[in-house]
């Protein structure tokens, strides 16, 4: 290769290192964003070996930062912040206020410029969106009122953060007059924000279906780039509002129109791709000589936010109309610093306010507490106990509850459906016709929202990419129906399943019969492939038309079955006892009556009723209360529901329907 490729070696070794990390951390139940920051501590310039480039890196996370914003605003939705408006926008103003003060005076006591003080304060006062969204969805909190609380918060700590990256430059940097260039800033932004919120968003909503028209995929990818990246650029070119603030409002501008869907699954490689490289150049800064020199003050700050940050929230539950749990689900959720803090505290470095030293206090801090996080929401139940033992706390705490928890956790004897489709739509009817427990598992916001509506344990999150199914009770569900479309996200939630409940019957989709083998592989005990389904009715149909008999229909269809589903594998011993008895019976067919209350042998055994001896017909299963017994003793007694199965001729079987049931 020819030329200078550093741009290409620094991409390629920040995203195989990023790789890397990023499995160790999550095979370590730690966030991938740790990972992501050890990888870039790895090919930095603190460190032996490979050396990126930190100016290329820099241009690749700008880029970052700019699909990160662009995602928040895209999916951020004023609706869902107004319903917790009482406790998420009060409590994250007094919340950011008391931790930057905090932070104020615990850098002021170090010796730190004024300036330096407040940017530290504003970087660690922010939660990382990242963090806590996966923290929740872990943890099932994510469709609570309480995760709701939280992200409402978080939401309008993001505001907040877009809102101080305006404001930064002119409030702390080397102005004559710093009040008239914060006046100028803000008018700027309006100006932006009018634009892009009044012509933006009939502009671009019909320039997006357009283009969607076209029927052009690439042509739609690259519209939606070109939109985030144009809009940034074009806001800092041309209005000096922060690329950051451009790419939010084009997002929250493309979130209003009809194809945001669309436009949320084409971006989100690109932001995952580029995210992961704006976390590795914040770890590329990392000097861990200068972290160990400043040891004490890295657990200050550490403690600030893990320990502070929980302590003013918790606080604020004295103020806030809220609940213990919802606050204490709050405090655990947002003691970390993340993305945000990062974006600020390279403001403040480009700015000459931070030195890249005291930058480094906010990514040792943001690193430890990202670790540390995950173990906290273990710790909420025992927590909230403890928390409620105060008398005051407990007082004010009884008239402030919100909706139970959608999951509750003596849920047992239930069906977990994951992926609540079509054919979960078929099978959640079937459950509630039968009046069986089921909790639903679902990625799509709006069912999710209808479901608890209707008063559905539901957990909001996608199976395959998180802890939520051991929220799900596995061990004491009666099975798993998993019927997402996708077999590669199938596969994990199988294999996910199986280790948490060795025993449980797990019934899937599957859309080859190579995905079949895989996923019987994986443990699953039932896999439907709806082709080949959809190919057996239509050849059932085909053989009824031309005369064939039932029973060999059904003989020839089970055997296809046991060619592409393993059948040996899933078969449970009550029906390999009716298969067998089945098989048996050549020429015959079989029928299914109910007992009903005029039916002649109620009450009697099998062996009083002598069906066999009166009519010819042989009982071969009696169904009761859901439980199939095949060839049932003569000792049996008749009841009232019981479901009959009967084979025999058409003659004897006419006969037996006047015994069981006459009115059929």
């Amino acid at each position: 290769m020819h030329g200078d490729f550093s741009l290409f070696a620094t991409f390629t070794m920040a995203l195989v290192t990023a790789f890397i990390g990023g499995y160790i951390a999550r095979r370590l139940k730690t966030p991938t964003m740790v990972g992501y920051l050890v990888a870039g501590l790895v090919i930095g310039p603190f460190t032996p070996g490979f050396v990126g480039d930190s100016a290329d890196i820099t241009q690749l996370a700008e880029m970052g930062v700019i699909f990160m914003l662009f995602g928040v605003g895209l999916h951020f939705s004023l609706k869902d912040l107004w319903n917790v408006r009482t406790v998420a926008i009060p409590g994250a103003i007094l919340q950011t206020l008391t931790a930057t003060v905090v932070g104020f005076a615990v850098t002021q006591s170090w010796g730190w410029s004024v300036n330096a003080s407040l940017v530290l304060g504003m970087a660690i006062s922010v939660a990382s969106t990242v963090v806590l969204l996966r923290g929740l969805e872990d943890n099932g909190l994510l469709n609570t009122p309480h995760g709701k609380v939280a992200v409402g918060w978080l939401v309008f700590e993001d505001i907040a953060t877009v809102a101080i990256l305006v404001l930064l430059p002119a409030l702390t940097g080397d102005v004559a007059n710093p009040l008239e260039s914060a006046a100028i800033a803000i008018l700027k932004t309006v100006i932006f924000a009018v634009i892009m919120l009044f012509v933006g968003t009939r502009f671009l909503s019909w320039l997006l279906k357009r283009i969607a028209h076209t029927r052009s995929r690439e042509l739609f990818i690259l519209a939606v780039v070109t939109l985030a990246l144009g809009t940034a650029f074009g806001a800092a070119e041309l209005f000096g509002v922060s690329l950051a603030l451009g790419a939010f409002l084009a997002g929250v501008v493309v979130g209003e129109s009809d194809v945001r869907h669309q436009v949320g699954a084409e971006i989100l490689p690109f932001r995952e791709i580029f995210a992961v490289l704006f976390f590795v150049s914040v770890g590329m800064l990392v000097d861990p000589a200068q972290i160990l020199e400043n040891l004490g003050q890295v657990l200050e700050i550490t403690a600030l936010i893990i320990v502070g940050k929980a302590v003013i929230t918790l606080l604020l539950g004295f103020i806030l109309p809220a609940p213990t749990r919802t606050m204490v689900v709050v405090a655990v959720g947002l003691s970390q610093i993340g993305e945000f803090s990062f974006i600020v505290g390279q403001a403040g470095v480009g700015l000459g306010i931070l030195s890249q030293e005291q930058y480094g206090l906010i990514l040792a801090g943001s690193v430890i507490s990202i670790i540390i996080n995950p173990m906290l929401y273990h710790a909420i139940p025992e927590l909230e106990r403890l928390i409620l033992k105060i008398p005051l706390i407990a007082q004010r705490n009884d008239n402030r509850h919100l909706a139970p928890d959608p999951v509750q956790h003596g849920l047992s004897d239930h069906v977990v459906i994951v992926g609540y489709g079509r054919v979960g739509a078929y099978v959640g009817n079937m459950l509630k016709l039968l009046n069986l427990p089921e909790l639903v598992i679902e990625q799509d916001v709006d069912r999710v929202e209808g479901f608890r509506e209707h008063g559905v344990p539901t957990l909001f999150g996608n199976a395959a990419d998180s802890e939520i199914l051991t929220h799900a009770h596995l061990e004491r569900a009666r099975a798993l129906v998993v019927t997402v479309p996708d077999e590669i996200t199938t596969e994990l939630i199988v294999i996910a399943a199986r280790h948490l409940a060795p025993k449980l019957p797990i019934i899937v989709r599957a859309a080859s019969t190579e995905g079949v083998k895989r996923l019987v592989k994986h443990g699953a005990n039932y896999v439907i492939h709806p082709e080949l389904e959809g190919g057996l009715e239509v050849v059932r149909h085909t053989l009824l038309v031309l005369g064939y008999p039932t029973l060999q229909i059904q003989q020839y269809m089970d055997e296809v079955r046991s060619d592409a589903y393993d059948i040996e594998r899933i078969t449970m011993a009550e029906q390999r006892v009716l298969d067998q008895l089945l098989r048996t019976v050549r020429g015959m067919e079989i029928v299914w009556h109910t007992i009903t209350a005029d039916s002649q042998v109620l009450g009697q055994t099998l062996a009083e009723a002598n069906l066999r001896a009166k009519v010819g017909a042989s009982v071969i299963a009696l169904v009761r209360d859901g439980h199939v017994t095949p060839n049932p003793k003569s000792n049996t007694v008749f009841n009232e529901g019981d479901i009959v199965g009967l084979i025999g001729d058409d003659h004897e079987l006419e006969a037996a329907a006047h015994l069981l049931d006459p009115a059929a």
